[in-house]
């Protein structure tokens, strides 16, 4: 049976695999994995490729964790092959807000963004319990962004920088020195595993040990709507907290995190009746989609020659808006490792990369569990613009850890003011 294709838009260059087939210069590529004993209807370029069957790093999983993991050991010089079955851009339920910090990691990988496919936003907003606080980002700006947009940009950079991928290619286990593609295989000196939540690497691996894990579900929708705000902004309700992201000129990512794994965006909207009267009008740009946002905190993160980056390395709740960042940072820190020889040093760098955005997780989502102590934040920090400015300023790394604390008692006293 055929696998449905759709338009794309975009020529996605020649260097891409499908089942290990040239996945070459064509517009139209799977909506959905291919089945095994089906005949792909891709269009394919005259241009044939090698594929090659050993390299220096695989990594399993081409999400934007993936891509990211192997520019970054591309631009240490090591030959670079991607596996993931699914095919791009791939999609994924998430805020699409990046905050300075992430870009300036994106930029490090050598990633340009097309200012025209984003749109700008100059700080963060909290609104709730009838309050409103602001504060800007203390040096640039970040930006809203298609997920699929950015997917696809990284991906472009990786071909240019000269990685390998292998599309609608499932990936059955690792050995030492080998990843297995079903009967094939490809020799390597190190493994990524960047295949998310879910990780099969890591389980293989035998790193699943976790010290932590609490899960949240999220749902998000984009609305075709004129902007309102200059912000990214984060609704608080009851018990759910809905994040507006510019991602175009007439187009926001409206985004809901909660507990309940059946409440959906309609179901809550009520809860914030502003928001509901903006959006009262505007019509749906995508269907509701749904993930799972998780704290998950493991042992570690690499065992012999496999590490973990992004989700399947841990990760921190998703109201920190700082999932990617994470991901970038640790790639370009497991690159320096895997020059070095030596993962147990990226496992040390992934625990420090991980403490800030871990501690305002924490932050935030005690906030969010207790609607009394979040009623007099919200309050403090209206009448204190300047103490919510530093914990913005701490979140996105340009004020020390140390700056949390000491905000943190001057907003404590605060409250017992208001």
């Amino acid at each position: 049976m055929s696998s449905s294709l759709v338009e794309i838009g975009p020529v996605f260059p020649s260097r891409y695999y499908l089942q290990g087939r040239p996945y070459g210069r064509f517009r139209r590529f799977p909506q959905s994995g291919f089945e095994d004993s089906g005949t792909s209807e891709v269009t394919y370029s005259q241009k044939e490729g090698t594929l090659r069957d050993e390299a220096d790093v695989v990594v399993v999983g081409g999400g934007p964790a993936g891509i990211a993991a192997a520019l970054a050991a591309r631009q240490k010089g090591f030959t670079v092959t991607v596996v993931d079955y699914a095919c791009p851009p791939i999609d994924k339920t998430c805020g699409e807000g990046l905050m300075p910090d992430s870009l300036a990691a994106l930029q490090k990988l050598g990633v340009e963004i097309d200012p025209l496919q984003t749109s700008r936003f100059r700080g963060i907003r909290f609104l709730g319990s009838d309050v409103s606080v602001e504060a800007d980002f203390p040096s640039g700006a970040g930006f809203g962004i298609r997920r699929t947009t950015l997917h696809r940009a990284m991906v472009d950079q990786a071909d240019d920088a000269g990685v390998t991928m292998l599309w609608g290619t499932r990936v059955t286990g690792i050995s030492a020195g080998k990843v297995e593609l079903g009967a094939r295989q490809i020799r390597c000196r190190w493994i990524i595993g960047a295949d998310g939540e879910k990780s099969y690497v890591r389980r293989w691996a035998g790193l699943d040990a976790r010290r932590v894990e609490e899960r949240r579900f999220a749902y998000r929708r984009h609305y075709r709507v004129g902007l309102w705000t200059e912000y990214m902004e984060l609704h608080w309700g009851t018990a759910c907290q809905i994040y507006v992201t510019p991602v175009g000129p007439e187009q926001v990512c409206v985004a809901l995190i909660s507990r309940d794994p059946h409440l959906r965006i309609d179901d809550a909207l009520p809860q914030f009746p502003e928001l509901a009267r903006r959006l009262r009008c505007a019509s749906h740009a995508t269907v509701e989609q749904g993930g799972i946002s998780s704290s998950r905190k493991l042992r570690a993160v690499y065992r012999d020659h496999v590490a973990l980056i992004g989700d399947a390395s841990g990760s921190v709740d998703a109201i920190t808006g700082e999932g990617l960042c994470l991901a970038f940072r640790q790639a370009l820190s497991l690159a320096a490792a895997l020059e070095a020889g030596s993962l147990a040093d990226y496992d040390v760098e992934h625990r420090r990369i991980n403490r800030r955005p871990a501690l305002m997780a924490h932050l935030l989502l005690m906030l969010a569990n207790r609607a009394g102590l979040r009623r007099r934040a919200l309050a403090a920090m209206a009448s204190r613009p300047d103490l919510f400015g530093n914990l913005l300023a701490t979140h996105v790394g340009t004020l020390p850890l140390m700056y949390c604390l000491a905000t943190g008692i001057a907003l404590g006293y605060q409250m017992l003011m208001v």
